[in-house]
């Protein structure tokens, strides 16, 4: 990670990518993925959000939000609507509700609607734009107070995610390449990390037989998972991004239409594979 730095306001948006921007290209709709890679192009005029009523009562909400997150945890917020931008790629930007004065902490104000919330689907319906900001601000920790409709305050705490953070970089970096070169994006199928939610409460399941069947299945294969899970974002990026199909040692790696890559072990294959 590096240091960064004030963006003058005269930049204008179209000039960079920012934390909402990511949320958009970590998504899973096209046609807004398309709309802003028009945006960022000149092509259309950014979408007018002065009627959306949700929008506009998070933006209402946010001094109250931010005032009731420091009264009740003690904890100074600083630097409102700064804006920065990554000292390497000057591409990248982020405009904060704030930062945590004690602990560096980026600080996201959000208001919810109450039906369905959950703090687990919260934090990741947001999980772009918070990894996007620390990513930019080299700050490792971000805190998300919201404010719900059913006058309810929340606050979760998220971590950096580097595994994440690095498919991140890399699917802004293309985004940003078919900006400059003109042509049209395609959905990048990454899948946030899950969440981690404050826990409130303690519980024994010793006296759970499923607890016990599937407590001894996860450590038997807690390792192999762990090395799988690496292997196969580590494969991912070795895939060349002009690749439709690629194979070997038992694998093969599948690109589809919307960018995303599958793989299939190779049986045959994969018995007589060179380790």
């Amino acid at each position: 990670m590096t240091s960064a730095d004030e963006i003058p306001d005269s930049r204008n948006r179209r000039s960079f990518i920012g934390g909402s921007d990511a949320r958009t290209i970590m998504g899973e709709d096209e046609a807004a993925l398309v709309r802003l890679w028009r945006e960022k192009r000149g092509e259309v005029e950014p979408e007018d959000l002065s009627g959306d009523l949700l929008v506009q009562l998070g933006s209402v909400t946010e001094h109250l939000n931010r005032r009731w997150y420091e009264k009740n945890t003690g904890h100074a917020v600083t630097e409102v609507q700064r804006q920065v931008f990554h000292a390497v790629h000057r591409w990248m930007a982020a405009t904060l509700d704030g930062r945590i004065e004690a602990t560096g902490a980026v600080f996201e104000a959000k208001f919810m609607l109450p039906w369905n919330f959950s703090e687990e689907a919260a934090a990741e319906k947001h999980m772009a734009q918070l990894q996007h900001n620390m990513w930019v601000t080299a700050s490792r920790t971000a805190v998300l107070s919201i404010i719900t409709g059913g006058g309810k305050w929340v606050e979760i705490a998220i971590s950096a995610d580097p595994l994440y953070q690095h498919l991140l970089l890399t699917a802004e970096r293309k985004f940003w390449r078919c900006v400059e070169s003109g042509e049209p994006p395609h959905l990048f199928g990454v899948e946030p990390p899950r969440p981690r939610v404050e826990a409130v409460r303690t519980v024994d399941m010793s006296g759970s037989n499923a607890w016990a069947e599937f407590a001894n299945l996860y450590r038997v294969t807690h390792d192999a998972a762990v090395d799988h899970g690496r292997a196969k974002a580590e494969l991912k990026a070795l895939v060349p991004e002009d690749a439709r199909e690629a194979s070997g040692h038992g694998l093969r790696a599948k690109r589809s239409k919307s960018g995303a890559i599958s793989f299939e072990v190779l049986a045959a294959e994969a018995s007589h594979a060179t380790l």
